[in-house]
């Protein structure tokens, strides 16, 4: 795919104007042709939500925080959905499920998909439990599967496997409308990255939606270099203190003079494909900087949706009860820092030597289970 020119029509350019007016109007849009394909990049804050409308379906890509929950079910009313055909849980963390249990309770879903592991958070058992009440399970792709949708089709490219990393663990899709491509990473970081790399599949596209919110552990050169984007889009939020975007991504993006748009900076953003060019509800605004100059970097690795209230089970056991609305014992008490190496828990993802983009967290009460020592240097 090469880099499209932004050729408007007319009518066109009209409607999309109309759209930054009037939320609603998008639908029109959308339908404006019989090839078209509109896909929002919902502001959602330091999160991310994506909405694809296509001949008359509809694909939710995560959806947010909690907080942000009521804002994009109004979003997807304003845009006259009334069925989500495909609802797709990158992955677990608050900040990307959290508005996806609204959408459950408010709109018809035919499949919801995500990746294969168990997240032992009160958010993970509401979401499993609103979809088993209301006649869905998740079902759990493998890479390569592709789907049907709209005027186009999307293929799953990760995970493939899982990993203690929940980032890792994100559901990747590449979509594509005729000579159009998009690609939606999630979380996904630079393990992931090079697992989609090595399986030989194209990862070419005209719009990247950075992974981890221009995480520094994600959007590597290879990554940029197999899937050559046009555009890059940034969901974020504006002041965040993860300091996404950041630095070294944004530089990357800079070299190879790939136009941006941030929803922190610009708030949601759509594109419109009519399978060989792809309009924008506005300019790139070609903002380079850092979210913040003063965040520590060590939280790149701790996503903005992974609070208290968060643990990771560490299993890929697609058996384990999620229904359970008890904790067991080793998933209560204080929550310490696993490096990837060593026999030590940490207080803190980025103690002496160990790497903070592969640490990950768990009780205090199953570290000790499992043999780790608390460190004396940041206890």
């Amino acid at each position: 795919m090469k880099k499209q020119k932004k050729l408007y029509g007319l009518l066109l350019s009209l409607l999309l104007a109309c759209s930054l007016l009037f939320p609603g109007s998008m639908a029109s849009v959308e339908a404006a042709g019989q090839g078209d394909m509109a896909v929002h990049f919902i502001d959602v804050g330091q999160g991310l939500a994506v909405l694809v409308q296509s001949a008359g379906e509809n694909l939710l890509y995560d959806g947010g925080d909690r907080s942000h929950a009521n804002e994009v079910v109004e979003y997807l009313k304003n845009q006259q959905v009334d069925t989500i055909d495909y609802m797709i849980s990158s992955h677990y963390d608050e900040d990307h499920l959290g508005g996806l249990v609204k959408c459950l309770d408010n709109f018809e879903v035919e499949h919801i998909l995500g990746p294969d592991y168990v997240y032992t958070s009160e958010l993970f058992n509401t979401f499993m439990n609103t979809a088993t009440a209301n006649g869905l399970s998740v079902e759990y792709p493998s890479v390569g599967d592709t789907y049907e949708f709209g005027t186009g089709s999307f293929t799953v490219m990760a995970p493939s496997g899982i990993s203690k990393n929940s980032n890792d663990n994100s559901v990747v899709i590449r979509l594509v409308n005729g000579n159009n491509g998009f690609l939606f990473m999630g979380d996904a970081e630079e393990t992931s990255e090079q697992d989609m790399i090595s399986t030989g599949k194209s990862l070419d596209c005209d719009v990247l939606c950075l992974g981890h919110h221009g995480s520094a552990s994600s959007t590597s050169w290879d990554l940029l270099e197999a899937s050559t984007p046009s555009w890059a889009v940034v969901s974020c939020g504006k002041g965040n203190s993860y300091g996404h975007p950041t630095a070294q991504t944004m530089e990357k993006l800079s070299d190879m003079n790939i136009p941006v748009f941030r929803t922190d900076n610009q708030g949601t953003v759509i594109a419109v494909s009519n399978g060989s060019t792809i309009t924008w509800n506005q300019d790139p605004c070609n903002d380079y900087s850092a979210g913040s100059d003063s965040a520590d970097d060590a939280s790149d690795s701790y996503d903005a949706g992974s609070g208290s209230d968060v643990r990771y089970s560490g299993g890929s056991d697609s058996t384990q009860n999620a229904d359970n609305g008890t904790e067991t014992e080793d998933t209560q008490g204080t929550m310490v820092w696993i490096s990837e190496t060593g026999s030590k828990y940490h207080s803190i993802p980025n103690c002496g030597k160990m790497n903070p983009d592969k640490a990950w967290q768990e009780s205090e009460a199953q570290a000790r289970s499992q043999g780790y020592e608390a460190c004396k240097k940041c206890w």
